[in-house]
């Protein structure tokens, strides 16, 4: 995938295509704005445990999971200049508050969207989102989202949960809630979906409790899927999301709230 880093030092710069704009200008890249985070990486915004990003420059705009709390979201919808409006798709990666906690509170603001939830929900959740207005698309096998964007389907035992995977001219991008399959299974799901390698894994990987030795192995894993950039954060773990910095140095992308990243 033909990217290049460009250290500006401005809270608006990101993991840039080549002559793009870091602060959203005219790019033919993905753009990926994070709304609800561990950390803050943009002065004014609020983080807290949880995850949502916004994803533009598809054929549809998606918002990938809602955060915690309804407010901190909104606080930082309104800080970074995003509007709700211009939504068409809410994919919830699964059934925990800290990924579904905002969505009544998007939808109050703009129903007229579908969103996308494993087939796992309760109904009770289901009907709820249905009465806001919203149109409901319960998740089993993998489906298109858009052109050039997929779900990777409901997957896991005790945990069901999907992920968000979008084909760019130079590899795939997999989105993650927080991993509870497994990462790696998650990354193969993605691979099969889109014929070719997943070059670029960022969201919540669940690794809390892998040690150090166990981590080593997984980034070995990860290269030998052919996975060039990372973006770990949320339910990582702070350890890990350390061992991947220095694994992946430069490749490895520092999350939070208000970063703004440009793919293509």
């Amino acid at each position: 995938m033909h990217h290049s880093w460009i250290p500006t030092g401005s809270a608006a710069s990101g993991f840039l295509a080549p002559g793009g704009s870091g602060a959203g200008g005219a790019t033919d890249g993905v753009r990926v704005t994070v709304l609800y985070d561990n950390s803050v990486f943009e002065h004014g915004t609020r983080s807290d445990w949880g995850f949502s990003c916004l994803i533009e420059g598809l054929e549809k705009t998606i918002l990938f999971d809602t955060g915690t709390r309804p407010e901190i979201l909104m606080h930082n919808v309104s800080r970074l200049g995003v509007d709700l409006h211009t939504l068409d798709t809410v994919v919830i990666s699964h059934d925990h508050y800290d990924h579904t906690g905002g969505l009544l509170a998007c939808l109050k603001v703009h129903p007229r969207v579908t969103v996308f939830l494993p087939a796992s929900f309760p109904p009770a959740f289901v009907r709820r989102v249905e009465a806001s207005g919203a149109v409901v698309r319960t998740v089993g096998p993998p489906e298109p989202v858009c052109e050039d964007a997929w779900l990777t389907g409901e997957m896991g035992d005790r945990i069901k949960e999907q992920g968000l995977v979008m084909k760019r001219p130079g590899g795939g991008i997999l989105i993650t809630g927080c991993s509870h399959p497994g990462i790696v299974t998650l990354i193969e799901r993605a691979e099969e979906i889109l014929g070719g390698p997943t070059t670029v894994v960022f969201g919540g990987f669940h690794l809390m409790d892998v040690d150090a030795e166990g981590m080593h192995d997984l980034i070995e894993r990860f290269r030998e899927r052919g996975v060039k950039i990372v973006g770990p954060t949320h339910c990582t773990g702070d350890e890990q999301i350390a061992i991947f910095r220095e694994a992946f140095d430069e490749e490895a992308l520092v999350m939070g709230t208000g970063r703004r990243l440009v793919l293509t």
